[in-house]
């Protein structure tokens, strides 16, 4: 979409923070956003138009409360396109319900993120202080770590209320205020008491470049067909991976050699046994004998086992427990040791020797293979298909390590997850989700909590030691709300005096999910029963992007039942994902993520430093912007953006969202503003008060549809936010602004004479149009609130009745029951008539070239569309840019119309309408009649495969029983009519006559 610079409109009256915008300055000549945007937030927020303690003031008030939580966005940078769509979305329906009379409440919060935000962090330090997190304590790292969120979190609230967001600022939570944390800890230790959360040693799924656990939702599955070199976070040059490295280990007490295959020849240090199937004929000698190892002289035992695939590698498996979780669950089974070779950081651990201590694990790999084929022991390498785990958050190889970790029993918690969906208790919309719930959670693995991280709730548990204890003995653990409830336990348990006992916190800290997963409950102040967690708890509804149904949603539903023995939310509403216009997932890395503020405000080709970038990220977010926004991205303003990501549909496909869409919101913003122009134009000539909605009675036919039209789109509202289908919601409004209020109603407004718009009926026909703009204004004030605002204020001088509310977003929500006396239901499908002939028409005009040119037309038609005809003779002429309508139908006697003309003259032009009616513009001298000719020509083209297509259709053996009904109607009344076959006849007709004309 093209787009050129406007003059920018600002707002220059002295307005202070806080205090309503004087709207009685001149009205602009057109729309800008900064003007429009400015000072009406503060105002809404100042005024307390977002909590729920307004409710009790609003005249509309019923006894029905509607709650969410935002999901709290991560402190690790600023909001993007994806955010921007979720608060779009939220505070539709927030306004939409608080307009209705709800009792609303709606609590902004910010995430800590821990392992994301801690990366970016430990990234910012070292590139402009080159400082490592080791190099500082705990407590100086955690005041970087504060500093950071500080500023983040404020950009975030920022960002926020420049998207309108109507959230109750006065409640809004941070997941590490003293409050929450309270609450984590909490939760922790009720959970622990209750036997859902145990300390085990287990292998976990580490991440080397993090240096911490991630749980197996964090793991991302790469499917290798063969051979690939990857890019490993650590590590310059790529690795290999997809490759079967073979080897062989020497028999004790034997001649022969066992041939072992393995993808990961770097942990052959730690291998404990062999194991092959019991029933592989090769290796039934080889039962109960050992193998020696090569680098460390252990001997390994030769064992059997069913897990074995026979067929696969050389069906010998080397048994490494520590790295490995196949091989760990049957170590357990065969009573086997567990030997860690591989470190957290990545290197190797001391029991492989000096020559590999220290070493990186995938330098350590090409190493041991070198050592193999010195020895002779090396038998070669292959492709080989296989599935790579890669951490989401660091894009580094996951390592299965052994440690000992907190873990959550999720199986009884999934059970009644998925039973609330069952019993219709909770709701998934849309409803296909349903089955990926169920699968996931029917699957799910107990849930490892610990993080091996700075920055974060520091897990509430403690290891005691006790008098005369030594290093050798079992672990000992407490956990309590506070280390001196810990200590009271711990006397307690061990019955020894508090005193005498030591604890040692653990130094780990808490997944962010376990404490995001509480949000819906600890936001309103749980455990302690706060008048805000009776009121508004569970919640009514919790609205989140499709991708965190199992990060967040399935956790929130666990823990809140688990903890409060409730849901914590009633529905669950999932959108999709915004991608780029190029269809790809927004990424920093591939340098598409947008800053909504700079779709807002517009911006110049630059990179937006604020996204934290490292070098390489930053020359393909260069790129990337060169290509797609090589002019900038255009001033578009918070209304247009969020008009235009409603307008999506986002139950199903993901959103590619483009600059285009918007922008063709913004110009839907000036023709709001030009409307509100004309009808305050309107207003200032009227000598006569504008009468109240329920008093208004529309008279002419052209009254009555505009009225009809707009009862409808209420209906379609109200129908569409029920059901959270927002881009239907949207649809509706657009289309009845755009194409039925300007295109149509205002058009024939302006041409209407003194004496068709005198006296009574001019003053109907100003209440119409007034209660039209005001009624649109309030309808689309959940998804456009600033502009709606703006002209609904400028609207308010004409207001006729009852002093109305302060703000526009505190006025009653339309209701099509308010509207049911403007209900014109005929009006509607003849003016469907109508707007055929004016199509037609004007693709008439075109034909022959006019563009200033008013003609004469007849149309031949029936009695009854005759009948239509001349209601909307006056729309009809108006709209279609002819200078009369000539009605002429062959059966007279059929119409009480006193109107009958003669037949149109030989050789017009003939547009079809339908099988009934077809308009006819006499040829002009002077028309250019080879451009008619070939339209003809274009048009015939393009009919005959449409015919041959309805044709073959309803020939089909198939017809009757694949297609339905209501096709096969429509099908049948195209037929039966011959519609398709009489527009081909009359195109033919038309082409042998103006062929004629030209031969002449």
């Amino acid at each position: 979409m093209k787009w050129s610079d406007k003059e920018k409109i600002v707002y220059t009256a002295q307005t202070s923070p806080g205090t309503k915008k004087d709207t009685s300055l001149p009205f602009p000549s057109s729309y800008s956003p900064e003007y429009v945007e400015h000072s009406w937030y503060q105002w809404w927020e100042k005024e307390g138009f977002f909590t729920p303690e307004q409710h009790e003031r609003l005249p509309q008030a019923v006894d029905k409360t509607f709650s969410l939580c935002i999901p709290p966005p991560n402190v690790t940078g600023t909001l993007h396109l994806g955010h921007a769509l979720t608060v779009a979305i939220e505070d539709a329906l927030v306004r939409w319900r608080r307009m209705q009379g709800y009792r609303v409440l709606w609590v902004p919060g910010c995430d800590h993120a821990g392992i994301a935000t801690q990366t970016v962090v430990e990234r910012r330090l070292l590139r402009e202080e080159r400082k490592r997190r080791q190099d500082l304590t705990r407590e100086e790292f955690l005041l970087e770590m504060w500093k950071w969120k500080n500023q983040k979190g404020d950009e975030i609230y920022h960002q926020l209320r420049r998207l309108g967001a109507s959230l109750d600022w006065s409640r809004a939570c941070f997941t590490m205020d003293p409050g929450f944390t309270k609450a984590v800890a909490e939760a922790f230790v009720r959970l622990c008491d209750s036997g859902q959360i145990y300390r085990s040693e287990a292998l976990v799924n580490w991440s080397c470049a993090l240096e911490s656990s991630i749980s197996d939702i964090e793991v991302d599955s790469k499917e290798l067909s063969g051979q690939t070199m990857l890019s490993v976070p650590g590590y310059e040059n790529k690795v290999e991976f997809g490759t079967m490295f073979t080897f062989a280990y020497p028999i004790e007490d034997h001649d022969g050699k066992l041939e072992v295959s393995t993808t990961r020849p770097e942990t052959m240090l730690g291998d404990v046994a062999v194991v092959v199937h019991p029933d592989d004929p090769r290796y039934q000698a080889l039962h109960g004998k050992q193998c020696r190892h090569p680098f460390t002289n252990r001997l390994l035992p030769i064992i059997t086992d069913s897990v074995v695939d026979m067929e696969l590698g050389t069906g010998a498996v080397k048994v490494t427990p520590a790295h490995d979780h196949t091989d760990f669950l049957l170590s357990k089974r065969h009573s086997l040791p567990c030997l860690t070779v591989i470190a957290g950081d990545g290197t190797m651990t001391p029991p492989c020797g000096q020559w590999l201590e220290g070493v990186k694990r995938f330098d350590a790999r090409q190493r041991i293979v070198d050592a193999l084929v010195e020895k002779k022991l090396f038998r070669g390498k292959k492709d080989h298909a296989m599935t790579l785990s890669i951490c989401s958050r660091s894009g580094d190889i996951i390592e299965p390590l052994l440690k000992k970790q907190w873990f959550i029993r999720c199986n009884e918690m999934a059970k009644k997850a998925i039973q609330a969906v069952e019993d219709g208790r909770l709701e998934i919309i849309p409803h296909f989700y349903t089955k990926a719930w169920t699968n996931w959670l029917s699957s799910i693995s107990d849930w490892c909590i610990s993080r091996q991280l700075w920055w974060g709730h520091q897990i509430p548990a403690y290891q005691v030691k006790l008098p005369n204890s030594t290093d050798k003995q079992e672990e000992q653990w407490v956990w309590g709300r506070s280390e001196n409830e810990a200590r009271q336990r711990a006397a307690v348990k061990y019955g020894v005096k508090p005193e005498a006992i030591t604890l040692t916190q653990d130094p780990d800290v808490l997944d962010t999910w376990f404490s995001s997963g509480l949000f819906p409950f600890a936001m309103l102040g749980w455990p302690e029963q706060t008048a805000d967690l009776q009121r508004f708890y569970p919640s009514s509804l919790l609205e989140t992007g499709s991708d965190l149904i199992f990060f967040w949603v399935a956790r929130m539903v666990m823990l809140g039942t688990e903890l409060t023995k409730q849901l914590p939310f009633k529905q669950v509403v999932l959108h999709s994902l915004v991608r780029d216009k190029h269809g790809r997932k927004m990424s920093k890395s591939l340098g598409n993520v947008i800053d909504p503020l700079d779709v807002i405000h517009g911006v110049s080709l630059e990179v937006v430093e604020a996204w934290n970038l490292n070098p390489r990220e930053r020359l393909v977010a260069m790129e990337a912007q060169r290509k797609d926004f090589p002019k900038g991205i255009p001033q578009c303003g918070t209304d247009a953006l969020r008009f235009a990501l409603c307008s999506h549909k986002i139950q199903g496909e993901d959103i590619s969202l483009s600059i285009s869409r918007v922008l063709n919101c913004r110009y839907f913003c000036n023709k709001m503003w030009q409307t509100l122009r004309f009808t305050l134009g309107v207003m200032s000539e009227n000598t006569t008060p504008v009468g109240t909605l329920e008093e208004t009675v529309p008279l002419s036919g052209m009254d009555r549809w505009i009225c009809s039209r707009l009862y409808s789109t209420v209906l379609q509202c109200e129908l569409a936010f029920e059901a959270y289908e927002l881009h239907t919601v949207t649809s509706a409004l657009y289309s009845f602004w755009v194409h039925s209020l300007c295109d149509v109603y205002m058009v024939r407004s302006v041409t209407l004479t003194e004496r068709e718009h005198s006296g009574r009926a001019k003053h109907v026909a100003s209440s119409v149009l007034y209660h039209c703009v005001s009624v649109s204004l309030a309808l689309l004030s959940p998804f456009m609130p600033f502009i709606t605002e703006e002209l609904w204020q400028r609207l308010q001088p004409f207001r006729p009745g009852a002093a109305a509310q302060t703000s526009l977003c505190l006025e009653p929500y339309p209701c099509s029951s308010q509207l049911t006396h403007w209900h014109f239901p005929e009006e509607e499908r003849n003016f469907l008539l109508v707007q055929e002939v004016i199509r037609v028409a004007r693709s008439l005009r075109a034909q022959c070239g006019m563009t200033k040119e008013k003609p004469s037309m007849w149309a031949v038609c029936s009695p009854s569309q005759a009948q239509v005809f001349h209601n909307f003779r006056s729309a009809l002429c108006t709209l279609s840019r002819i200078s009369a309508l000539n009605i002429y139908y062959p059966h007279k006697a059929d119409s009480l119309l006193s109107d009958h003309c003669t037949p149109p003259p030989k050789g017009s032009l003939i547009g079809v309408v339908d099988h009934m009616c077809q308009l006819h513009l006499h040829v002009q001298s002077g028309t250019n009649i080879d451009k008619q000719i070939l339209q003809l020509f274009q048009r015939r083209e393009k009919l005959v495969p449409k015919l041959e297509d309805i044709l073959c259709r309803v020939r089909s053996p198939d017809y009757l029983t694949k297609v339905p009904v209501h096709v096969r109607q429509q099908m049948d009344i195209k037929v039966s009519t011959g519609y398709p076959c009489q527009e081909l006849k009359i195109i033919e007709d038309q082409l042998k006559m103006l062929q004629e004309i030209q031969d002449e």
